[in-house]
């Protein structure tokens, strides 16, 4: 469904992804483990076309290149995102939200619908005429990600979902990200919370300094140790 290759990127004269490769299967769930700086969040914007990629860069999306595609065309082509910051709208109530993010699926799949959203998170179903600014941040997160599938997209990107939440409501959002994939939507998420990573992803990819540096299964990456003290210790 995606594929990545010489993806490079640059914050003014820092060049943070270095000829970038990586793939990931229709209807998988593909984690990015890396330190902070490591580029999981550049390269997830640089997907969405938040960060313009540089001349040469392949994004394929569906056999379709989408680098340098602005991030309207790239989101109406079937592409979810959910940034870690989550920006959602503090003034309208959860309903609100999820209706500014209402599109009809590209593929003539099942749509997914206000009521379909609430029994994938029961949290927002006693909440639906709450301001998003009187949530906290936990159903924040819930709320963005549910906008978002309100776009019915077939690939979701992930920003480090389980960041700064707590042990209870981590637990609900890996269940969500489990539902989501049951529903036939490949997702690409960032994170660095490994246990949290394990539970929900087919498969990891290491980056560190912009470059994809190991690939495989966890139970690989579970008889790596090395790889694990190289790359991901702090």
């Amino acid at each position: 469904m995606l594929e990545i290759a010489h993806l490079n990127a640059f914050y003014g004269r820092a060049h943070i992804l270095r000829d970038l490769a990586l793939t990931v299967a229709r209807g998988e769930v593909l984690v990015l483990l890396g330190r902070n700086g490591a580029g999981k969040s550049t390269t997830l914007k640089s997907i969405i076309g938040l960060v313009r990629p540089a001349p040469g860069s392949s994004i394929r999306f569906a056999g379709r290149e989408i680098a340098g595609l602005a991030p309207h065309l790239i989101a109406r082509l079937g592409i979810g995102y959910v940034p870690e910051e989550r920006r959602i709208f503090t003034d309208l109530t959860v309903m609100e939200n999820l209706e500014v993010g209402r599109r009809p699926p590209p593929d003539g799949r099942e749509p997914w619908t206000p009521e379909r959203l609430f029994a994938l998170f029961p949290n927002l179903a006693r909440m639906k005429d709450r301001p998003g600014g009187r949530m906290s941040g936990g159903e924040q997160q819930m709320l963005t990600i549910a906008r978002t599938l309100m776009g019915n997209p077939t690939l979701l990107l992930l920003d480090e979902p389980s960041e700064g939440l707590a042990p209870v409501i981590v637990e609900q959002m890996a269940e969500a990200i489990a539902a989501v994939k049951r529903a036939g939507v490949t997702v690409l998420l960032s994170e660095q919370n490994l246990h949290f990573a394990a539970r929900v992803a087919d498969r990891a990819a290491i980056i560190e300094k912009g470059v994809i540096r190991w690939q495989g299964s966890f139970a690989d990456l579970d008889a790596a140790p090395e790889v694990k003290a190289q790359y991901l210790s702090v």
